[in-house]
């Protein structure tokens, strides 16, 4: 266990690192920061002061090395537009984009997996075809296209539901949480559906597809015909061996859904990272950029040491043969 996590966290240094310089070269060569940080009655002599102050003139490895040393304090400057500090920007925000995007994959794991197992156990029932042919629907929409909908048939329509926004809050020390209230739940709910139909196809075609591939080993008939019953077989040992891959594509899915959770915070205005990182996107704050380049990185690589580490704990055959 210990050399798989010190394998493990070797290679998420070297990740990170190459994040590091790319989010640097952001900064290095993407535009003059000096320009965007003071306005055009500046003179010349001013710029000079404060690019020296900012150590903009020294060698680019010395700039890297300090932009490192900066970075891993969580330290990433001021925003350029809205001028207060990268930090407090997403310290501010990520707990709206983790309340939404570990919710959604809640919803879509206790649905899909019950529903994967359904359709590989009883493939050729009517409900078996219902659920394979409705969750075409997440496969074929874009995000957010079902986003839309959503707002059209549940908020314009139907005027159920909020379109926009977060509702009220409340904050539990520094972190803020909708959940607590009944406008913040009633507002999670159309961005929490777009998300979870976003992940359900793919964890019900996946669970469908390795359940039926491992009912077809040998040790399954081999059970089967010891006379274990069909229930305890279906969901102790199938089910048990299905769930590896599941693990990996689902750990992989919540860092997709947190990266690219900004399509459907941008169409509920949902106030999370992703919808900054859009925002700074139009305002070229590349400070901003950065920043959320850096957290969905090191959001990623924490991820996959969470998902290799559990592969270790569920899978018997790695404690024998050792993990590379």
């Amino acid at each position: 266990m210990l050399k798989l996590i010190l394998n493990r966290l070797a290679h998420s240094v070297v990740v990170m690192l190459a994040v590091a310089l790319i989010a640097f070269s952001m900064v290095a060569f993407l535009g003059d920061p000096i320009s965007n940080m003071v306005g055009q009655d500046t003179t010349v002599a001013e710029r000079a002061a404060l690019r020296e102050n900012l150590g903009l003139n020294d060698p680019l490895p010395v700039q890297f090395v300090r932009f490192l040393s900066h970075a891993v304090q969580g330290d990433f400057g001021l925003s350029y537009s809205l001028r207060v500090p990268v930090s407090e920007l997403f310290a501010e925000r990520m707990p709206a984009t983790l309340e939404l995007s570990i919710i959604s994959a809640i919803f879509a794991l206790l649905i899909g997996i019950p529903l994967g197992i359904h359709t590989a156990i009883n493939r050729d029932s009517f409900t078996t075809q219902a659920i394979l042919s409705s969750s075409l629907v997440g496969v074929s929409l874009p995000t957010f296209l079902i986003g839309i909908l959503l707002i059209l048939i549940f908020g314009v329509m139907l005027r159920w539901l909020p379109t926009f926004g977060r509702g009220d809050v409340v904050m539990i020390g520094g972190w803020s949480t909708g959940l607590l209230t009944s406008s913040g739940l009633r507002s999670l709910v159309l961005p929490v559906a777009t998300l979870t139909i976003f992940q359900l196809t793919l964890i019900i075609r996946l669970v469908r597809a390795e359940m039926m591939e491992v009912l077809r080993t040998d040790f399954i008939k081999f059970a089967r015909a010891r006379g274990i019953r069909r229930k305890a077989l279906n969901y102790r040992h199938a089910l048990k061996n299905t769930m590896m891959p599941v693990i990996t594509v689902v750990g992989l899915q919540l860092g997709n859904i947190i990266a690219f959770s900004l399509i459907t915070e941008s169409v509920f205005q949902w106030p999370g990272m992703g919808l900054l990182f859009v925002q700074a996107i139009g305002n070229a704050d590349i400070p901003v950029m950065v920043a959320y380049l850096m957290i969905i990185a090191l959001i990623f690589v924490l991820i996959n040491l969470i998902v290799d580490l559990l592969h270790f704990v569920l899978d018997p055959r790695l404690h024998s043969s050792g993990a590379n």
